[in-house]
């Protein structure tokens, strides 16, 4: 893995005070398991460094409220659609692209009964119908290869036999090392305390959040600036030969 330094951590046009993107990491997809809740790994990320993640969307309201926060602070992100979700609202995964974050993938249903549950031929088939979706509704169409070639398992629920296949396939994985559990329902205030707590407890990592949650949307605006009164830097993670991400 490299890193882009970045003057990186371009400028925002009249926000002096924005946290911004301190730097952009390039990351080799191949054989790549990183986010401790899972692997014995993480990225190789400085101190109280944090790579911003979110999953499930693009859901109306929350993630266009969620890319405005980001974008008040040009702070880049990393998204992990559904793509169901991907198919009903191509405008927002567009904007999403344009804004410069990493579109990545995690499958195509999301099914309650997680990947690891159901044969390995369906799971296998939800990944690739999943990033198929993400593909046509960002760029306009798929290839053979996807362009970011990044994968989180909903539920982080993975078999040895799917992660084999994505290692064959060149598809890095993601877990996380630390959440919001915003899939609690809980005030925004009480989110971003919790969220803050372990952060500073961990000290850095990726963060797990879900942009389908209002609550969620409601404080990203205060955790930015928390990150920043906090003394964190984002780290935008694009895969290896991508350059800044756009």
């Amino acid at each position: 893995m490299g890193a882009v330094a970045g003057a990186a951590a371009a400028a925002c046009p009249g926000r002096p005070d924005a946290l911004g993107t301190a730097r952009v990491m390039e990351v080799d997809p191949k054989g790549l398991q990183v986010g401790t809740k899972s692997f014995p790994a993480t990225l190789p990320l400085k101190p109280r460094e944090v790579v911003l993640t979110f999953d499930d969307g693009p859901w109306p309201a929350t993630t266009a409220a969620i890319l405005d926060a980001l974008k008040a602070e040009c702070v880049r992100a990393t998204f992990f659609l559904i793509g169901q979700n991907a198919k009903l609202r191509p405008e927002l995964v567009k904007r999403t692209l344009a804004e410069g974050h990493t579109v990545a993938h995690h499958s195509m249903t999301h099914p309650a009964a997680t990947l690891a549950k159901i044969p390995f031929e369906a799971a296998v088939k939800e990944i690739e119908q999943g990033i198929a979706a993400d593909e046509r509704a960002a760029y306009g169409a798929s290839g053979p290869a996807p362009r970011v070639p990044f994968f989180r398992f909903p539920g982080f629920a993975s078999t040895p036999e799917l992660l084999a296949y994505l290692d064959r396939t060149g598809i890095g994985v993601f877990g996380a090392d630390l959440w919001a559990s915003d899939w609690n329902v809980q005030a925004p205030q009480a989110q971003l305390d919790l969220v803050l707590k372990r952060l500073d407890a961990a000290g850095g990592g990726i963060v797990l959040f879900h942009d389908t949650k209002a609550q969620t949307a409601a404080m990203i605006p205060a955790f930015l600036r928390a990150l920043a009164a906090r003394g964190y830097g984002v780290v935008h993670i694009v895969p290896k030969g991508a350059g800044n991400g756009g």
